[in-house]
């Protein structure tokens, strides 16, 4: 996936109805002709319903992400806004959890 730019993911998707879930922007992609490449990038997107092209712009893989500008921590808190009303479809590690009651304990000391 490394030749596929983002803009050529947004691009593939540009006829899509929004919002769209994974799988109708992936049909939308190959209805308009789109690599292999850009539908597995398609695939490696959170299985959410996107708003617009920006919101899966955002969400196209890491290794794509460089060309966005964006540092890893603005783009997981990116995810994280995009992503707060779907919580079932994000990962654990990034939930707010609270500290276990002995981790608290210790930074009241």
């Amino acid at each position: 996936m490394a030749h596929v730019t983002v803009d050529e993911v947004v691009h593939a998707v540009r006829d899509a109805g929004f919002p769209a879930t994974k799988e109708e922007l992936i049909q939308a992609a190959r209805a308009a002709g789109a690599s292999d490449e850009v539908v597995r990038a398609l695939r490696a997107i959170p299985p959410v319903e996107y708003r617009n092209r920006a919101e899966v712009a955002r969400s196209v893989p890491a290794d794509l992400v460089a060309e966005l500008g964006i540092s890893p921590g603005q783009r997981f808190e990116q995810i994280r806004e995009a992503h707060r009303h779907h919580p079932q479809h994000f990962s654990a590690y990034a939930r707010d959890v609270p500290k276990p009651v002995v981790e608290q304990e210790l930074d009241e000391d």
